[in-house]
């Protein structure tokens, strides 16, 4: 038996929400909470996964299968990753080891990515980033049923300490913007735990696709012609994929300006609450507490909504009052790796 041990990180979006599955351009970084995965690996015919996190057992048939049907439910994640190693043609090692976190479940914060990709790597994945991400984001779609774009599985395995990460969705080029040396990054949880699969995430996407047959790709649409659609569902979830795109655009060409990022978190929560209707009463709560508080450059929802947790970007020697919200202080952290 040889003892692998495999680190991923998990990642906060500062900007760019629901446009990476339109090929748009999203603005992440990974961050220093993240999943390891300890592993005695050997010739066994199954991977044997425990976490202190999880009540059961995840045992996972090294082969191909059906990852969704997989019980208890975090091991669909493994079984996914395993069932694309296969597919791909690499050699998947029987394996017995431990799962364990600092990242929150349920808050928006990509466990799920961090889980799939220190599973692959402990499992003997050997190849680029871009790859890494696609074969996670296979992985994710078989084991959950949401058809989630590249973004998570990319910050995490592309990951650059101190910088965030300005990521063409299309081309899956990554390149590091870096971050104001006086801005810190807070976390807070709206208190709503987001289930992903429980949303409504697959019909967002739909309704963009369903726009983009009418108007061309929405990354680079003519506004006039996302205002000119008829279906008035289809014109605010178009209109906010298209403006969110530029406000990515915005931010990282003027190197996280203050008065920029102020202007596009605003506005982006704004879209995400109005035009592409994901946030909640709770999230917009914490939100308008945030953004009022001294220090605090900026603040939006961030992942998919629906629940879970904000982002704020705060000038160094701010104190913002979080105390009612369960929170975390986040860096900037390195790509997914093994130990």
């Amino acid at each position: 038996m040889t003892r692998v041990r495999a680190r991923a990180p998990g990642r906060v979006n500062l900007l760019g929400e629901y446009v990476d599955f339109c090929g748009g351009p999203v603005l992440p970084m990974a961050i220093d909470l993240a999943t390891t995965v300890d592993l005695e690996v050997g010739d066994g015919a199954e991977v044997r996964l425990t976490s202190p996190d999880e009540p059961e057992v995840a045992v996972v048939r090294v082969g191909p299968g059906d990852a969704a049907s997989l019980e208890p439910a975090w091991a669909r994640y493994v079984g996914g990753v395993v069932g694309e190693l296969v597919a791909s043609g690499r050699r998947v090692p029987g394996a017995v080891g431990s799962v364990s976190t600092t990242l929150p479940i349920g808050a928006g914060l990509s466990s799920s990515a961090a889980l799939e990709l220190a599973v692959a790597l402990a499992l003997g994945f050997d190849g680029p980033a871009q790859e890494l991400a696609l074969l996670a984001q296979r992985a994710e779609h078989k084991a959950s049923g949401v058809p989630c774009g590249v973004m998570d599985q990319l910050a995490s395995a592309s990951g650059k300490e101190g910088h965030a990460l300005l990521m063409d969705c299309t081309t899956l080029e990554v390149d590091p913007v870096l971050l104001p040396p006086g801005w810190r990054v807070l976390v807070a949880h709206s208190g709503e735990k987001r289930t992903l699969a429980g949303s409504a995430y697959a019909d967002r996407r739909a309704a963009t696709e369903r726009a983009a047959t009418i108007v061309g790709p929405l990354p680079h649409a003519e506004l006039r012609a996302i205002e000119a659609l008829e279906d008035p569902v289809l014109r605010r979830r178009a209109r906010h994929v298209r403006t969110e795109c530029e406000r990515v655009r915005a931010v990282a060409l003027s190197r996280f300006d203050r008065a920029v990022v102020a202007e596009a978190m605003a506005a982006s929560h704004a879209s995400l609450r109005d035009d592409f209707e994901v946030s909640t009463p709770g999230l917009d709560a914490l939100v308008a507490h945030l953004s009022a508080q001294p220090g605090v450059v900026g603040a939006r929802l961030t992942g998919a909504g629906f629940g879970g947790c904000a982002v704020a970007l705060v000038e160094d020697g701010a104190r913002p009052d979080v105390s009612a919200w369960q929170h975390w202080w986040v860096s900037a952290a390195g790509p997914a790796t093994l130990l």
